[in-house]
């Protein structure tokens, strides 16, 4: 079962690599619209410029309708670059800059969690010298389990 979700989990960890990179984001949108421009001028026997055109315009899904395959390899190229770009590529870079323009306020930076968790370890301390002056016995800390990240064979096997 491992061998076969491998190819998954590259594929995982290659999307999140991949999505948390606007250069690599911008850069195979562009990439795309050049490589499905040469393929169409070669399956459709078209220029440059209005096969890069019709990339540009069948990836934005706008599709005019003044230029379009006529042959099935065009039409396979239409159809691969629409679902590339509608299911990857276009969601990828939506996300990553929507998540920039959402910044929560609130959150802690580092050096305040820091100094949280120092503040955290002395009043622990603390709470432990006066429980030995009381003769007081504390119970032990519960320490949260973390959530499995997806992929991580390592907390799955202590699951099963």
């Amino acid at each position: 079962m491992e061998l076969l979700l491998l190819p998954f989990r590259w594929i995982y960890r290659g999307l999140v690599w991949f999505a948390n990179s606007p250069r690599t984001l911008i850069t195979s949108y562009l990439l795309m619209i050049v490589v499905a421009g040469v393929l169409y001028s070669q399956a459709e026997h078209k220029g440059a410029a209005d096969s890069v055109w019709w990339a540009v315009v069948t990836a934005s899904t706008v599709g005019y309708g003044d230029i379009s395959p006529t042959t099935f390899a065009g039409r396979f190229l239409a159809a691969l670059l629409i679902s590339t770009m509608v299911l990857l590529v276009i969601p990828l870079i939506t996300a990553h800059f929507a998540s920039r323009l959402i910044v929560d306020d609130d959150a802690f930076e580092h050096a305040e969690q820091e100094e949280l968790k120092s503040d955290v370890r002395r009043l622990r301390a603390l709470v432990e010298e006066m429980a030995a002056r009381q003769g007081v016995v504390l119970p032990e800390p519960v320490r949260p389990t973390p959530e499995p990240a997806p992929g991580d064979r390592r907390i799955r096997r202590r699951r099963r």
